[in-house]
């Protein structure tokens, strides 16, 4: 699979160095006094300070819950979603959306859990029990 590049706003370059360097544990590539490369599970997601664009997207309902429609994020293995859930439980992370099961007992079921980042921008982390229903319609 190709890596994914993404850019997205940030309104502190440093709180998003320690949140993605740190908290996160992406390695930093190239940057700028704009902007920091992070390595993203081996995408390249680019963090721009952009403060006047860096703001809290709108939500929808999905299963119950108030999804922010701008949002990104990884498909992990399941042992390494349950990894990165303990890893930002013990760091204190204030979810948006507390880790659980959605839409359990169909083709979709897939563990979940949503956070921000300091500038607002919504992450999501979900794992499949059977990553080959990923894009399952039946």
């Amino acid at each position: 699979m190709s890596p994914f590049h993404l850019a997205f706003p940030v309104h502190d370059l440093a709180a998003a160095r320690r949140f993605y360097g740190g908290l996160l544990g992406c390695p930093e590539g190239r940057s700028d006094a704009e902007w920091i490369d992070f390595d993203f599970y081996g995408h390249q997601i680019v963090a721009y300070l952009a403060p006047e664009e860096a703001a809290k997207a709108g939500t929808r309902e999905v299963d119950d819950d108030s999804v922010p429609v701008r949002h990104f994020g990884l498909v992990l293995p399941m042992q390494d979603w349950e990894a990165l859930r303990d890893r930002l439980v013990a760091a204190g992370t204030r979810f948006i959306i507390e880790p659980q099961l959605r839409f359990v007992g169909t083709i979709g079921e897939q563990a979940s859990l949503f956070f921000l980042d300091p500038s607002g921008n919504a992450l999501e982390f979900k794992a499949f029990k059977e990553p080959a229903r990923l894009f399952a319609t039946e």
